[in-house]
């Protein structure tokens, strides 16, 4: 069943006109954001954030985002799961590899950039592009080694005449959609919309590049996934801040809000039971 979700994927894209992805930090928050959405994006920020605490610039090891899929795959083996890859982890070789475990895990996509060492987050300045047929021939040997996994061709070009250039080209070799990264207006995506006869991918990211849009305003431009990256992570920090400085300036009285131990308790004790319940439909 897992190995298909590729093809699942590009059936729901013939039916559903636009699809949100969740970018979630933890398996925790993967398990929160599940209870709303049905398609989750493991995102390079906020993995970086929470598994090595530094900045999205080149640290995740392969081994350790793979282990993380498995994970929340285990948790959510019904969702539709795009992950960051970053460049591949610089090797083609490494990239194919890559790609054939996630497939195997049973993710749905994977985003492959076009940026080289050293890398920057898609919404920040100082970002290196690689030679373009250094690229094309990494992205032709991942579509080479997938069975079935969708595939995200992205390219962090800023000039629009380079971002035409390079996702045509991602195109015709068979990339399945297409991620033009930290565009700083709807026009790009229009663009794009004009010239190629694949999906568009959308990265929304809270203080980025793009302005924030609405489904609605991504959905008549053309887009057909919209990646929300890092929502989970940033609410996360926002209410850490907030709990420690209370705790502080209280002199260490704890006060229950919103969320004690019953209401934690439950949430894992409801993913047990969605899990357990699943493998017994599955084992019959």
């Amino acid at each position: 069943m897992d190995a298909t979700f590729g093809s699942r994927l590009r059936n729901e894209l013939m039916v559903r006109d636009i699809i949100p992805f969740i970018g979630v930090y933890d398996v925790f928050s993967a398990s929160i954001a599940a209870r709303y959405y049905d398609g989750i994006f493991i995102s390079g920020f906020g993995f970086a954030a929470s598994y090595y605490g530094l900045p999205d610039i080149g640290f995740i090891s392969w081994s350790d985002i793979v282990a993380f899929v498995q994970r929340v795959k285990t948790l959510l083996p019904q969702h539709y799961i795009i992950v960051d890859i970053d460049d591949g982890y610089v090797d083609t070789e490494v990239a194919c590899h890559v790609v054939h475990l996630l497939e195997n895990i049973g993710a749905a996509g994977v985003i492959l950039e076009d940026q080289k060492r050293p890398r920057r987050c898609g919404h920040v300045d100082g970002k290196l592009l690689m030679d373009l047929d250094d690229y094309l021939e990494k992205l032709k040997k991942v579509l080479a080694t997938r069975q079935d996994i969708f595939v995200v061709a992205r390219t962090d070009a800023s000039d629009i005449d380079e971002i035409v250039r390079r996702t045509k080209a991602f195109a015709e070799v068979g990339a399945d959609a297409i991620l033009a990264d930290g565009i700083k207006d709807l026009e790009v995506i229009k663009t794009l919309k004009s010239k190629l006869d694949k999906p568009l991918l959308f990265n929304q990211i809270a203080g980025g590049k793009s302005p924030a849009y609405g489904l609605q305003d991504l959905r008549e431009v053309g887009v057909s996934i919209v990646n929300y990256s890092t929502p989970c992570l940033f609410a996360a920090q926002a209410a850490l801040e907030e709990e420690m400085q209370r705790l502080k300036d209280s002199d260490g009285w704890l006060q229950k809000k919103n969320v004690g131990v019953p209401e934690c308790t439950a949430l894992l004790h409801e993913n047990l039971a969605n899990r357990n319940a699943l493998k017994l439909k599955l084992n019959h």
